[in-house]
């Protein structure tokens, strides 16, 4: 788990907050490796970054994409921003 202080701190210093998934929750660990592993695969993995500000930005827009243009399979090839719409 990624609870160190000095961990904790970077994160904070970056205005971000940590949130972790339910204890003993198999299915939720699942779900987020996938989504690493897909960034690593279709983002990560074909760039050579020359700077820590290239890789975010980078990744940010591919994050983006992902979101707002890349369909799902397991959301009826529907992006997360158009299923989110769909629940609101």
């Amino acid at each position: 788990m990624f609870c160190s202080r000095s961990y904790t701190a970077l994160v904070r210093s970056y205005g971000l907050q940590q949130e972790f998934i339910t204890p003993y929750s198999p299915e939720q660990n699942g779900i987020v490796e996938r989504v690493i592993r897909t960034l690593k695969e279709q983002c990560v993995h074909r760039h050579r970054f020359e700077t820590i500000q290239h890789a975010s930005r980078v990744i940010a827009d591919w994050i983006l994409f992902y979101n707002t243009q890349r369909p799902h399979q397991a959301l009826g090839m529907r992006t997360p921003a158009e299923q989110y719409q769909l629940a609101a």
